[in-house]
């Protein structure tokens, strides 16, 4: 079936809107033609992939975007998208192309110089499962340590753990690599130089998902730093730049073999001749889409305004000049671009119809006098059917259908950007048009005439031609963002943290208190080698605890890191247990009491209506990720359930909480019932006002926002409004905590970021909770109310899934330093962004102000701060957000509720001075469009910063990833302590036992009283117990099987916790997997886990084992079956004797060490036998 108009690449095509642009490229690639698409940018580019890749699965699509950094920066691109550029590039270097492919490309990467083919075609190695691998240049075998020489001569990072494109790690017979191009790491597993087998694995679990044949090496950067390569570099920025008179930290980085931020920009003098992108595909035609000479344009200007910047101020930093390449030498000269985008080489793309068509309008016709005619593809930009706002445009979208249909005309399809997105617009359309009217394709050939269809395609808008109509969902909904499903960071590997010990850090042992960690020690005990845990305690007595009962240790956490050590053998730590179990009693009873009001109180159903809730549920502009809506559904269910809910939803900042609220809040609100939204900051009401009433339009619900930002008039009517009933949804700050503020019906509470609340207005939240809904909304939840969510009080739904089109923020941490800001504020200038700087205090505000205009003297600034009157205050941030300033300075005021995609980048000042949550909320204010986002936490050079702050700071950088907000809070937990459950204080009982002990105490405790079981005070206050083992055999995993000391430790705690065989099997295989077969101390490790587990099924503290025999003693001298005992002694013949101290002895030659645990495994079988 034709859906558009013939074409080919012989001259300009017009009458090409967005859909149509892929339809027509699609039809030349059919026809057997390779080409290059130019897109005007990033954005445009992976749509048009993304239709492509739709429209013909089977299509042959390689992509090359630009670097997501600005001409001449100090920062280097980032690693995964060079790799992207690599994998191109070096499969076009190949010229393997047997297939028509499409090279998708922006304006931005194609003027850009890259390294010529030879580098590729010289630098990739080719591995194939079961045979050696051989260097091209000299043929020598590749085992292990030769292929790790080669990769860290192609610039691979030589790591413990591979989890980032770009590493490697060598384990024995074992190597790990992470080449570019690759969605996952592969494992190499040689014998001898023989690679045996090759298997991707997982980078997050390290445990293997598959087999492959083949693993192409590609080069990990766009250079090489090699004897060859230095020295060229070296000698052309000499011979630029003349003799350095005084420190060049990039000149002396690359003489040392060392990378450098920002090393790509000086490229050319790697390679000495540089090739352009078209240098590779020679011969193939060039499309360029439409707006895209104006995108060239644009982007050669910022070239050359950022390197007349870089002329200018490039050596204001003696320590750290800045000498940039000629713009030439890195970029295509702009007569050579010309030549390759002349008329008659390169087609373009015009969205509009051609001149002859009567249809355009005189405007249209003006804007292409001078354009030359080309051929039709027939496609005319659709009327858009629905609005931005207000109600959606299905009934005009099934009145166009019934048309269509009686004349049995075009076929139309619907565009949609998910499955889930198609289902919900079919279910709105039923209600006119019949259950079965929207069918589901996945391709072209599928269409009839007349017919109605929806695929998967995401589109900005809709066209029609002579053949077809296609609707976009913007056209329907209004516009929409395409999110779609990204890959499920689960939520229970977030609810697992392994925290690696460091040398120093506070631990507390189950038996003996609080001691310090000072790393692992190697003991000899009876003949063996022993790994063991080395811990001190107060007056320097020192434990060493074997690592098969690291299960004893617990992490104090920071918040105590001055506390007092205990005693060895000090009777204080036992009583001191004794005294917080029985605290934590009472706690967990009160807890329970709490949680039981609330689960008895009755609550009427709120049920969802499927055809308005469908339509709200429509205007979401994104689509929902699976975690959403996993919370979605959590909370529908909640308040269908008849029971007050009180549930807390965690999500990283920007990952659609407030959708969930909105939903929540739609559905008691056409319930009749009034609902609260309570947010700690004006701003934050201000914004969820906003988008309430945008969402609100059209639907008979009555939206109040109560703030001091409202007029007297205003919030004296809202408050009348809120007692009538008349206002369904009350928006506000504490002042809708106030006493006079009575609801008339109120159902359901919605409280947004309440660790920011204060010690009265979380006293007021709590007796409005009651018998209403209540719904929590948090990226980064109070300690406090993680431990309520993980203690089984309160419900959580974890949103742990990012929009795949949000960019983690960039964040560097270091002392303030003005060239490096400079920089920055530039940098975003020049992409047409704006700044926040941040302030802890305001009285300090005034000297950052006076550095920006000195750093910045052409940026507009504008200052907001907490003392401003309330109307000027909003003045400010209106303006802020309508594009008005550059720079907003201000103070942490800005931690909630501000929204402005245009600001990506952010500058905190003093950072040291702030929480842990506060900067991550902060940071959480940029990166909120699809442009990289950069933050900067800066400290005072003069200040020595304290241990907590340095952690802090280090925290932030780590977690330099989206969807970390979980993780975050249990740092926070760490560092500061965790918050008493029932009160605002820091806990105290922490401060004495330490947060690990403290959280299992909290969790046994309300486990008991959920049970109704009650808690055995005495019994509870024993310390816990672990078997001691004894053989005379090597037993831990050796450094050279398991190299990286964190990994081992965190291994240590996974064995020691084994509880059953299955798991054990699993961890083993996973060894194997990850290290290679395992050696004799590790498989005596496990074989003493095995014991242990035994060991406590018969009630046996202590076994030992030598070349006689082995004795062992029960715990507490009990064993449950005394007179079974007796009678299984018995039955020995004299081989088993039972002692006067109580301890069983079994006398059996054992020559051999290796002989001991399969002794001491039969007789505890055959003492659990008898119970």
């Amino acid at each position: 079936m034709k859906f558009i108009n013939k074409v080919n690449l012989s001259s300009d095509i017009w009458g090409a809107p967005d859909g149509v642009a892929s339809l027509a490229l699609l039809q030349v690639a059919q026809a057997g033609k390779s080409f290059v698409y130019v897109a005007r940018d990033d954005v445009r580019m992976n749509l048009m992939g993304d239709s492509l890749a739709r429209l013909s699965p089977d299509l042959r699509l390689l992509d090359f975007p630009a670097w997501d950094c600005l001409p001449f920066d100090r920062l280097s691109p980032q690693g995964g998208l060079v790799g992207r550029r690599i994998e191109t590039l070096a499969q076009l270097a190949a010229g393997q192309e047997t297939v028509p492919t499409i090279l998708l490309t922006t304006t931005n990467a194609i003027l850009q110089r890259v390294p010529p083919k030879s580098y590729f075609t010289d630098s990739s190695l080719v591995i194939a499962a079961g045979q050696a691998t051989r260097e091209g240049e000299t043929g020598q075998a590749l085992g292990p340590a030769a292929l790790a020489d080669y990769l860290a001569g192609q610039a691979y990072l030589r790591t413990d753990t591979v989890r980032e494109t770009g590493e490697f790690a060598v384990r024995g017979g074992i190597l790990d690599v992470f080449p570019p191009g690759q969605l996952s790491p592969a494992r190499l597993d040689f014998f001898g130089d023989d690679v045996e087998t090759i298997r991707s694995f997982d980078p997050a679990t390290q445990r293997s998902t598959g087999a492959i044949d083949q693993l192409i090496l590609r080069p990990v950067a766009e250079f090489m730093m090699n004897e060859a390569t230095i020295a060229r570099f070296r000698t052309g920025y000499l011979a630029l730049f003349g003799a350095t008179a005084s420190r060049d930290a990039l000149y002396e980085s690359v003489s040392a073999g060392r990378s450098h931020p920002g090393i790509e920009h000086w490229l050319p003098l790697f390679h000495g001749k540089m090739a352009s992108l078209t240098d590779y595909c020679a011969g193939w035609p060039v499309v360029l889409d439409h707006e895209a000479d104006a995108a060239i344009a644009a982007r050669y200007a910022q070239i050359n305004d950022f390197h007349a910047a870089r002329l200018a101020h490039g050596n204001d930093d003696a320590a750290s000049p800045y000498r940039p390449l000629a713009v030439d030498k890195l970029y295509l000269a702009e007569a050579e671009t010309e030549q390759v985008f002349a008329n008659g080489k390169a087609c373009r793309l015009f969205a509009f119809a051609p001149l002859s068509d009567k249809a355009d309008g005189p405007s249209q016709a003006k804007d292409r006098a001078s354009a030359p005619q080309g051929q039709d593809a027939g496609g005319r930009a659709a009327n858009r059917l629905g609005k931005v706002e207000g109600n959606s445009a299905v009934p005009e979208l099934a009145g166009l259908v019934t048309a269509e249909r009686n004349a049995r005309k075009r076929p139309i399809i619907v565009g949609c950007s998910s499955p889930g997105a198609a289902s919900r617009l079919a279910d709105l359309l039923a209600a006119y048009l019949g259950a079965a009217a929207l069918q589901p394709i996945t391709a072209m050939d599928e269409l009839v005439p007349g017919g109605f269809y929806v695929m998967q395609w995401p589109l900005e808008t809709g066209f029609q031609t002579d053949h077809l109509i296609v609707v976009s969902e913007p056209d329907i909904f209004g516009q929409r963002l395409s999110r779609p499903q990204s890959k499920r960071a689960k939520g229970d590997d977030f609810l697992r943290e392994v925290s690696a010990l460091e040398t120093g850090d506070l631990v507390v042992h189950a038996e003996h208190g609080i001691g310090r960690y000072e790393g692992l020690t190697i003991i000899n005990s009876a003949g063996g080698d022993h790994d063991c845990l080395h811990l001190v305690y107060a007056g320097g007595d020192k434990l060493y605890l074997p690592v098969e009962n690291i299960e004893l240790l617990s992490r104090y956490g920071s918040a105590g890191g001055e506390s007092q050590l205990d005693r060895l053998g000090g009777a204080a730590w036992q009583a001191r247990v004794a005294r917080i179990k029985g605290r934590v009693r009472i706690m967990a009873e009160q807890l329970i009491k709490i949680a039981a009001t609330r689960y008895k109180a009755q609550a009427e159903p709120l049920i969802a209506e499927d055809g308005s809730f469908g339509e709200f549920c429509a205007r979401f502009a994104f689509t929902e990720t699976e975690d959403q809506l996993n919370a979605i559904n959590d909370v529908v269910t909640d308040l269908a359930s008849g029971k007050a809910s009180d549930r807390l939803i965690c999500g990283d900042v920007g990952f659609g909480k407030t959708e969930v609220a909105l939903r929540a809040a739609f559905i008691a609100a056409m319930a009749g019932y009034q609902v609260a939204l309570v947010a700690p900051t004006t701003l934050l009401a201000r914004q969820h006002g906003k988008v309430f009433v945008e969402r609100f339009a059209g639907f008979p619900v009555k939206i109040g926002v109560l703030s001091r930002m409202t007029s007297s008039a205003d919030a004296q009517a809202i408050r009348e409004g809120i007692a009538t009933g008349e206002i369904q949804i009350a928006i506000g700050t504490h002042a809708l905590l106030a006493k006079s503020i009575e609801f008339n019906h109120l159902g359901l509470l919605i409280i947004d970021e309440e660790q920011h609340f204060g010690v009265g207005q979380k006293e007021r939240l709590k007796e409005l909770r009651g018998d209403i809904h209540v719904l929590t909304l948090s990226a980064t939840p109070i300690p406090r109310t993680l431990q309520m969510a993980l203690s089984g009080v309160r419900e959580m739904s974890l949103i742990a899934t990012p929009p795949v089109d949000r960019l983690a923020v960039r964040t560097f941490v270091g002392p303030w330093d003005g060239v490096v800001l400079r920089e920055a504020v530039q940098r975003e200038m020049f992409r047409g962004g704006q700044v926040f700087v941040v302030c802890p205090r305001i009285d300090g505000m005034q000297r950052v102000y006076d550095r920006l205009t000195t750093l910045a003297p052409e940026a507009r600034i504008i200052s907001a701060h907490g003392r401003m009157p309330a109307n000027e205050l909003d003045q400010v941030m209106t303006r802020f957000a309508d594009g008005e300033a550059d720079i907003l300075l201000s103070t942490n005021i800005v931690e909630s509720g501000i929204d402005i995609p245009s600001a990506n980048t952010m500058i905190i000042h003093r950072a040291d001075m702030f929480g842990l949550s506060q900067l991550y909320q902060l940071r959480g204010r940029v990166g909120r469009g699809r442009q990289r986002a950069y933050a900067y936490l800066t400290s005072d050079p003069k200040r020595l910063l304290s241990p907590q702050a340095r952690r802090r700071l280090e925290v932030m950088q780590t977690l330099d990833t989206l969807g970390a907000g979980f993780t975050l809070a249990s740092y926070d937990m760490d560092i500061r302590g965790a918050g008493n459950l029932l009160g605002d204080e820091q806990s105290g009982h922490v401060r004495e036992v330490g947060v690990e002990l403290y959280q299992e105490m909290l969790r046994q405790a309300v486990d008991a009283a959920k049970s109704g079981r009650g808690y055995a005070t005495d019994d509870d206050a024993k310390p816990a117990w672990t078997p001691q083992i004894n053989l005379g055999l090597e037993i831990r995993l050796p450094e050279a099987y398991v190299p990286d000391l964190t990994v081992r430790l965190s291994l240590y705690r996974r064995i020691a916790d084994l509880a059953d065989p299955q798991a054990t099997d699993i961890l083993i295989a996973e060894l194997v997997d990850r290290f290679g077969g395992l050696p004799d101390p590790v498989k005596n490790l496990f074989s003493v886990i095995e014991l242990k587990q035994l060991c406590r099924l018969a009630n046996v503290e202590k076994i030992d084992a030598g070349p006689k025999g082995l004795s062992l003693s029960f715990r507490d001298n009990h064993f449950a079956r005394p007179d079974a005992l007796i009678g299984w002694i018995a039955g020995q013949s004299g081989r088993v004797q039972l002692r006067a101290d109580h301890r069983l002895v079994v006398v059996t030659p054992l020559p051999k060490p290796e002989m001991q645990p399969d002794a001491c495994k039969q007789t505890l079988q055959e003492l659990v036998a008898l119970l």
